[in-house]
């Protein structure tokens, strides 16, 4: 059982410690927030829910309460407005994530830092410059959201549960991610084989590609913020961790000279456990996905050049 503290008590993070409750993960959640008030109603009410799951300590606290924590999970910051990249959002969130890690540095130097903020990529390399961390021990949500859009339309489309097709989604979690359609497979063979023994067209790869990128736009625009997902995707990268289970999830970190990039942050196929990031996986790419790969890490690094990193 571990402890596990969660910056930023918002939609998302709410959200995140309610999944780790439901999830019998932790035996103690502490909750921060700039809004103090925030946070102490958050914990209150997820209190108030561990009667139907197991015996869990929620309350809300401060940076010398994560002292222990095994995990820190970022979600403080600005979220998405309708229409707004989530790049957009950097100098705003970078500020604000210098703030809390200064201040975290005071009292926690142990365990693992899962970023969540947007943009996720640029602020994963932010916080591995700022803490000084092992790479292995900062990371970020990255694209494990937009593999599970691209599993899920895959799953909608062909009419196979998504738990059963690997397809992995690459590259900036943002405008520039990039589906790797040549590796997706059901059953170890290719997509578009099991669309030809199911008697199917291949999907339009443009529409399934946009849709993938778009998702969290239709979203906000309709509700507000997305959560639901993310948070669900929060929990299974801290079951990877804390069960030590070396799953392959698509985390976000430093680029240590994949397909040649360095001096980066972007999300690949990666083992985590509990150590944290583990090997990155060089998947083959095909002529295009190498050109697409290509084009977001260089949006990435412009980004990151803006706020002087």
């Amino acid at each position: 059982m571990a402890k596990i503290a969660v910056i930023g008590t918002g939609a998302v993070g709410a959200t995140a410690a309610y999944t780790l409750i439901t999830s019998d993960l932790a035996e103690e959640i502490v909750l921060l927030d700039i809004n103090r008030s925030r946070a102490e109603g958050e914990a209150l009410d997820l209190g108030d829910s561990t009667a139907f799951t197991g015996p869990v300590l929620v309350y809300a606290g401060d940076y010398p309460d994560c002292g222990n924590a095994d995990i820190v999970i970022f979600t403080a910051g600005a979220g998405q407005r309708p229409g707004e990249s989530r790049l957009a959002l950097a100098e705003r969130n970078h500020s604000i994530l210098r703030d809390v890690l200064t201040k975290l540095a005071v009292h926690w130097r142990d365990g693992l830092l899962l970023i969540v903020t947007n943009p996720v990529d640029v602020l994963t390399y932010a916080a591995a410059k700022l803490t000084g961390l092992e790479s292995a021990r900062v990371l970020g949500s990255g694209t494990i959201l937009d593999s599970a859009r691209f599993r899920y339309a895959l799953s909608a489309y062909a009419g196979v549960d998504a738990r059963s097709i690997h397809a992995y989604v690459i590259g900036e979690h943002g405008d520039s991610a990039v589906p790797l359609w040549s590796r997706a497979t059901v059953a170890g063979i290719s997509f578009d084989d099991f669309c030809r023994q199911k008697g199917i067209a291949s999907p339009d790869r443009e529409a399934i590609t946009a849709a993938i990128r778009q998702a969290a736009y239709r979203i906000i625009e309709r509700k507000g913020a997305t959560y639901y997902a993310i948070g669900l995707g929060i929990r299974r990268i801290c079951e990877a961790i804390l069960k030590d289970q070396k799953s392959v999830l698509t985390v976000s970190g430093l680029c240590e000279g994949q397909y040649g990039y360095r001096d980066t942050a972007f999300s690949l196929p990666v083992v985590v456990g509990k150590n944290g990031q583990g090997a990155a996986l060089e998947l083959p790419l095909d002529t295009e996905e190498e050109s697409a790969l290509r084009k977001s890490v260089a949006v990435l690094k412009t980004a990151q050049e803006r706020l002087g990193l």
